[in-house]
C-alpha cells in the first residue's frame, strides 16, 4: 500500500512539474517589485526566447517561471542595491491542439501580446489591432516583422506613424505564418 501511494505521489508531482515547464506561444507577466516600469507581458516567441529590458534575451521554452525569475534577477541585479523581488506568471498558455494550424507571434509594446491564429490573410495594421492596439510606450516608427525563409531570419519595418497620418502608405505588409510582429518600446527622445 505504501508503494502505491509513494508511485501515486511521484506521479502527481511528475504531472505538476510537468504542466509548469513554459513553452512556445505562453505569455508571462513579469513583475519588478522595485521597478514597476518594468513590469509587462510577454510572449515566447517561436524560437523559445523572450526579451527584457537590461537584461536581454532569454531562453523561456523548457524552463520554469521560477526558472525565469531567478535568470532576470541575476542579469537584472547589478542595476539594483536591494535584493530584487521578481515574480513570473503564466498568463495565457499555448493550446496543444492548436500546434499545427498557422499562428502569428506579436510581442513587445502591444497591448495584448500573444501568439495569434491566423485563420484569414491579415497585414501588420489589423494584426496590431486585433491584439488591442499599440502600448503607451510604443515606438511606433521602428515596428519590426521577423519572417523565416528557406531558414534564413528577415527582418522587415513598418512606420505605423506614417501609415496612421498617411504619408506612407507602404510596408503595410501581408503577414504569414510564423511570422513575429515586433513592437519596441520607445527611447527617450523618441
Amino acid at each position: 500500500m505504501r508503494i502505491l501511494v509513494a508511485l501515486a505521489l511521484w506521479l502527481g508531482l511528475a504531472v505538476v512539474a510537468h504542466a509548469q515547464t513554459l513553452r512556445v506561444g505562453d505569455v508571462l507577466e513579469i513583475n519588478v517589485f522595485q521597478d514597476p516600469k518594468l513590469d509587462r507581458k510577454v510572449l515566447i516567441a517561436p524560437d523559445g526566447m523572450i526579451s527584457f529590458p537590461l537584461a536581454g534575451h532569454i531562453r523561456a521554452a523548457g524552463q520554469t517561471p521560477q526558472a525565469i525569475e531567478n535568470v532576470l534577477r541575476n542579469r537584472l541585479q547589478k542595476n539594483y542595491s536591494d535584493r530584487l523581488d521578481i515574480t513570473v506568471s503564466v498568463v495565457s498558455v499555448g493550446r496543444p491542439d492548436d500546434e499545427d494550424r498557422p499562428r502569428i507571434y506579436i510581442t513587445g509594446e502591444i497591448q495584448k501580446p500573444g501568439p495569434y491564429l491566423l485563420f484569414k490573410r491579415i497585414n501588420i495594421m489589423q494584426a496590431i489591432a486585433q491584439a488591442g492596439g499599440l502600448g503607451t510606450f510604443a515606438a511606433k516608427q521602428r515596428i519590426q516583422i521577423h519572417r523565416k525563409i528557406n531558414g534564413v531570419e528577415s527582418i522587415y519595418y513598418f512606420d505605423y506613424a506614417a501609415f496612421e497620418n498617411g504619408t506612407n502608405l507602404t510596408g503595410n505588409i501581408d503577414l504569414q505564418n510564423g511570422d513575429v510582429v515586433v513592437v519596441p518600446e520607445r527611447g527617450l527622445f523618441y
